[in-house]
């Protein structure tokens, strides 16, 4: 049995749902949504509650941003996507929604304003503390039950999140549920060999799931890329040129090597470097050697045999994760990093790709359907393989324990 409660664990026929989705999306000037996958992964969750009244909050971006807006633009483009209108309501708790939802029938929909757009929404508090406010107590009057589809989100301790699971019986969606138990197997230990494959930019990020996988035995190998790599080399010893160790020092990452020190000293047998590497000659791939490493042009991908090698590693695997880019992919150039190791994820028994950049490049080469799971969640996904627990899950928890108390 779960922790936490699901769809199938509670009778919502006719029932009032309190839905936190994230529809948060990359939006251009003329307030056009650029992207609709975060759209469509809510899509199979709305649609198995069309016996109940659906109630929307969600968010885009954050004060200050020029995406700042109301959440029109998106009760537009899911009416298209689900095929049915999806009312728009300018507003979160006042009575224009708390009418809005107390005149709703069985199968309607309707999406309320931005969350952000409430000033307390993005406070970090408790959920006892997020349960005494006015948005909270307006709505929970008017719902029967929350639900949080909204897993990118959780890892923050927000007032939609949190604050309602401690006053209305609260359950997963779909997509949060996919996620838990797509994650929690790759921190099973069950499926091995299991590989993880950590690169992008975000070195104390992956630093962070490379100690937590290796110090609980989840993973037998981690395999580093990108500037994650970068770190780790220079943890080793190997000269990776002052144009390197300077954007490490300018993101503030040289504690990590330190830390990445440590790491190799403890599992140097189950951490795979580098061999070679492509250096950025005039936007130009040049291949080198780590060990004859003499440059000062930046490194913008893995070589060529280590794609060999990391992809025969990954490719016989029975479950392998994978989080950040290998390489600057976005430039045609030093792509092939990322791609050849995307590839051979799919070959994988179980397989899952981080949120990010790596999601948009497997999305790229148009073979996102042939993983397991691809996550919604960049940071969340992150805090979550790194062991952290996340509020709005365990929210959840909390809300499951009671529930069954009853």
């Amino acid at each position: 049995m779960r922790d936490y409660l699901t769809l199938d664990d509670i009778d919502l026929k006719g029932k009032t749902i309190l839905c936190r989705l994230d529809l948060n999306s990359p939006m251009d000037p003329k307030g056009v949504i650029l992207d609709d996958s975060r759209f469509k992964s809510h899509l199979m969750t709305l649609r198995e509650l069309e016996d109940s009244k659906i109630v929307i909050m969600s968010h885009q971006s954050r004060p200050g941003k020029s995406d700042f807006t109301t959440m029109e633009p998106h009760s537009k483009l899911l009416s298209k996507l689900m095929r049915r209108t999806i009312d728009y309501i300018d507003d979160i708790f006042g009575s224009h929604a708390i009418d809005s939802i107390s005149k709703m029938g069985k199968g309607d929909i309707i999406l309320l304003e931005n969350t952000r757009f409430h000033s307390e929404e993005s406070l970090e508090r408790t959920s006892k503390e997020h349960a005494m406010t006015h948005m909270v107590r307006c709505l929970a009057h008017v719902c029967d039950v929350f639900m949080n589809d909204a897993f990118s989100v959780s890892h923050r301790s927000h007032l939609s999140v949190t604050g309602f699971t401690e006053v209305l019986p609260s359950i997963a969606g779909r997509v949060m549920e996919k996620e838990i138990d797509s994650l929690t197997r790759g921190l099973s230990c069950s499926d091995r060999p299991c590989i993880y494959v950590l690169g992008g930019a975000k070195v104390d990020d992956s630093i962070k799931v490379t100690k937590n996988v290796l110090e609980r035995g989840c993973a037998d190998r981690v395999l580093v890329t990108g500037v994650v790599a970068n770190v780790f080399l220079a943890a080793s010893g190997m000269k990776i040129g002052s144009t390197n160790m300077s954007f490490i020092e300018k993101q503030g990452y040289l504690p990590q090597i330190e830390i990445a020190h440590d790491l190799l000293g403890r599992f140097k047998e189950n951490i795979a470097l580098p061999v070679d590497v492509a250096l950025n000659n005039n936007d130009e791939r040049m291949e080198e050697k780590v060990i004859r490493l003499n440059s000062d042009l930046p490194i913008h991908d893995i070589g060529i045999e280590t794609m060999v090698r990391f992809s025969k590693e990954i490719s016989s695997s029975r479950t392998v994760i994978m989080n950040g880019p290998a390489g600057v992919f976005e430039k045609e150039a030093f792509a092939l990093g990322t791609y050849e190791l995307i590839k051979a994820g799919t070959k994988s028994g179980f397989s899952v790709i981080g949120g990010g950049h790596i999601a948009a490049a497997a999305e790229q080469l148009g073979i996102s359907n042939k993983f397991s799971h691809v996550s919604t969640g960049g940071g969340a996904c992150i805090d979550f393989l790194a062991g952290e627990k996340l509020p709005g899950i365990e929210a959840l928890k909390d809300a499951a324990r009671r529930y069954r108390k009853k």
